[in-house]
């Protein structure tokens, strides 16, 4: 399933709080969004028609809930990520954030942690 970015800003949201009204969801971005209501609404109904979220009605009005897993996005989206620049590999990855210096020690320190995680499954 394809969501646009903010159409992701809309779910995490949802993911984070759930079932919303549209109106709990315009009142969480506002802070940090400068989009209209109706815009807020329009990506709701989107969402709606896409699949990715599902609506129940509570008398007057409707509670948003996400169907789409934020793990199944973020995986969806990696590889596509990976797949479209990196030919489908992680080293390669790595290496563009190492080349431009965009990983910090603590990164360093995790990506040793993980690779070593990773070679003890496979022994």
């Amino acid at each position: 399933m394809q969501i646009s970015e903010a159409e992701s800003v809309v779910m995490e949201v949802l993911w984070q709080q759930q079932p919303l009204a549209a109106e709990d969801v315009v009142a969480a971005l506002s802070p940090s969004q400068d989009w209209q209501e109706a815009t807020i609404k329009t990506l709701l109904n989107r969402l709606l028609n896409k699949g990715a979220i599902s609506a129940s009605k509570e008398g007057r009005r409707y509670l948003y809930s996400p169907v789409l897993q934020r793990a199944d996005w973020v995986n969806t989206e990696s590889s596509g990520l990976l797949d479209r620049l990196f030919d489908g590999r992680i080293a390669p990855l790595v290496a563009h954030f190492s080349a431009h210096r965009k990983l910090t020690a603590e990164d360093v320190s995790q990506l040793r942690e993980l690779l070593a995680e990773i070679d003890d499954e496979r022994r």
